[in-house]
Order: C-alpha cells, then structure tokens, then sequence
C-alpha cells in the first residue's frame, strides 16, 4: 500500500536522509521512531509530497504527488496548522469541500464528539488550547477517511482521554484494512499498537522489524531502539541502571 524506495533528501549540503527504503502493508500500524534529528519528519513530508527528493514513493500503486495517491492519503503534522479565524466547526467544513466529500455531516459530529470538541465547535483557531487544537489537527487528519494515514508526533499535547482515543482509533482503522504510518520518539506511546517498527537514526534505517520477530527474540520494543541507537544490550542497560541506583555495590 506504501512504498518508499531509496529515498534521499539532502538540505544543502546536510544529508537528512540517506537512501531510506520500508514497504507497508494495508491493515498494519508502522511505527517510526528515532531521536530527535533522525530523519522522520523529512520521511514523513516526502510521503505525504511537501518535500522534493530522491527515489521514488507509491501511494496505492501510484506515485504520491499524482491526484490518484493524494486522495486516498491522509496527513496529521506534528505542529496543527490552523487558520486564526476560522471556527473548529468551519476547519472542518473547509477540509470537507478541499476533499470535495459527501454525507460527511455525522464524522463529523462524531470525531468533534469523540475528542470533546463538540462543545468548542464555535471557537476559533487562535482560541484554542494547544491540546484542543491537535485534537482538531486529528480530527481533520481523519475526517477524509483516507487509506493511508502518517501520523508525526500525535500524541504530544494530548490529555489522556485523548490518548486512550487515539489508541481505539488506530486499532479500529487497523481493523477496517487501513495502513497507518505513526512517527514518534515517545516509545511507550505506542508500545501496544505496532505491526512492524521502522527505527531510524542519522537519517539512514538502522532497524525494520516485524513484532512477531522481536516477540520471537524475547525483546521489548524499548530494548530494541536502545541496542539500534546506542548499541546497549539488556545485559548492559541492567548493568547502567545498577550503577546508577547502586544497587549490588559493595558497603
């Protein structure tokens, strides 16, 4: 359903990212993590076409800057583009006619309900808290019903109904065969939800796993991105963690 095929993405003269290649399947949660400056974000607007780049992305089978791929992608940034006077209702009106959808009026209602924007729907942009407004950010990522969906940074700013929301949306769209891309650096946010995890570091992929490769390992998600990104091993996060509580030092 997604196909990222050696993608480079340089800034001048910093390489972001370096010849970065993943496929995902429909019906599966993708998790891609790294550090802060690993390259995901520059991943992820390639995806979605906000970036020029090298290598070649299919969306459906269809190059992602072609109407085809557009329609059936969905985008949830990591910082909520809001317009300052527009209404959370009229946000979502203006989605709704950009996507030219139809019989959309009950999502609607039911994504404002679901993220407790219902009664906020006469609010305008810059009245928003930073939770409420990616709480609309989602909703309005959502609203299009796209088959595809990225999701960067989603739960940051994010109270924990709208956590716990979130995590029963994702799973409901796995569910419904939908492929979900959910960029992150906040391990434990979606430690329950992935099929397959991407681990970037430097701008080059440094793990695609499968979960039921690491559960064959007898791994956790955590200890994996540390052994990737720092080189630990269980046994030597045991010992940091005893020299750092002093635990079994000599008295």
């Amino acid at each position: 359903m997604l196909e990222v095929r050696h993608v480079t993405k340089r800034y001048g003269k910093t390489l972001a990212v370096d010849d970065v290649s993943f496929t995902l399947d429909p019906g599966s949660v993708t998790v891609l993590l790294g550090p802060n400056g690993a390259g995901k974000s520059t991943i992820m607007k390639s995806i979605i076409g906000f970036l020029k780049f090298d290598g070649e992305i299919l969306v459906g089978g269809e190059e992602n800057k072609t109407p085809q791929a557009r329609r059936i992608i969905g985008y949830v940034p990591e910082i909520p583009a809001l317009y300052p006077n527009l209404t959370v209702s009229e946000h979502m009106e203006f989605l709704a006619r950009a996507y030219r959808l139809t019989d959309y009026s009950a999502r609607k209602e039911a994504l404002l309900a679901r993220f407790e924007l219902s009664e906020h729907s006469r609010k305008f942009g810059d009245e928003l808290s930073k939770g409420m407004q990616q709480k609309l950010n989602l909703c309005l990522g959502l609203l299009p019903e796209p088959q595809v969906i990225l999701l960067d940074e989603p739960m940051i700013g994010l109270d924990p109904h709208a956590i716990k929301e979130l995590r029963s949306t994702i799973e409901e769209l796995r569910v419904q065969g939908r492929t979900l891309l959910v960029s992150t650096h906040i391990i434990d946010s979606v430690d329950m939800l992935w099929d397959r995890t991407v681990i970037m570091q430097g701008g080059k992929v440094k793990a695609n796993v499968l979960r039921e490769e690491l559960d064959a390992q007898n791994k956790s998600l955590e200890q994996l991105f540390f052994e990737v990104t720092e080189g630990l091993k269980p046994e030597d996060e045991a010992a940091d963690k005893t020299e750092k509580t002093g635990e079994g030092a000599e008295v």
